[in-house]
């Protein structure tokens, strides 16, 4: 359950993403095109999904397709986030209190704050480095070459 509720803002973002770019109603709203119209696509989604909502200045996201598309992730990414997080929290609420062992991983230590942080920035890098590597990387790269 705690996979499904870490990997559904990236899965929304990333197959917005790939829906956006695939579809001809998705690429109409692009005004730039290569790598920084994937990454306005790209943005748009991941900000809808994480609640928020915004775009780069260049997508055209008053267009049906954006708004319904856009729309959906936002939902999702709000609801399919909460129902899971409540699942656990019921789950961890009906759990007995065990006593403290040997075999326990204390919370309030360094090593949990280590592994935490750890895990967070290892879930968040195999998520999005793929996608930023087709959009702001190969962008910096082509201003670098045009130089």
């Amino acid at each position: 359950m705690t996979a499904i509720v870490i990997l559904v803002t990236p899965f929304l973002a990333l197959v917005g993403t790939a829906v956006a770019v695939t579809l001809e109603q998705g690429r109409l709203g692009i005004s730039n095109p290569g790598a920084h119209g994937f990454s306005e696509v790209l943005y748009a989604l991941s900000s809808a999904s994480n609640n928020n909502g915004s775009a780069f200045a260049g997508l055209s996201a008053n267009t049906p397709f954006y708004n319904s598309l856009l729309a959906l992730v936002m939902w999702l990414g709000r609801f399919a986030f909460i129902v899971p997080v409540l699942a656990i929290a019921g789950s961890l609420a009906k759990k007995p209190r065990i006593e403290v062992t040997a075999g326990t991983l204390p919370t309030h230590g360094a090593l949990f704050v280590a592994l935490l942080v750890g895990t967070v920035i290892l879930v968040g890098a195999l998520t999005y480095v793929p996608a930023l590597a087709l959009g702001p990387v190969i962008e910096q790269l082509q201003m670098i070459a045009a130089h």
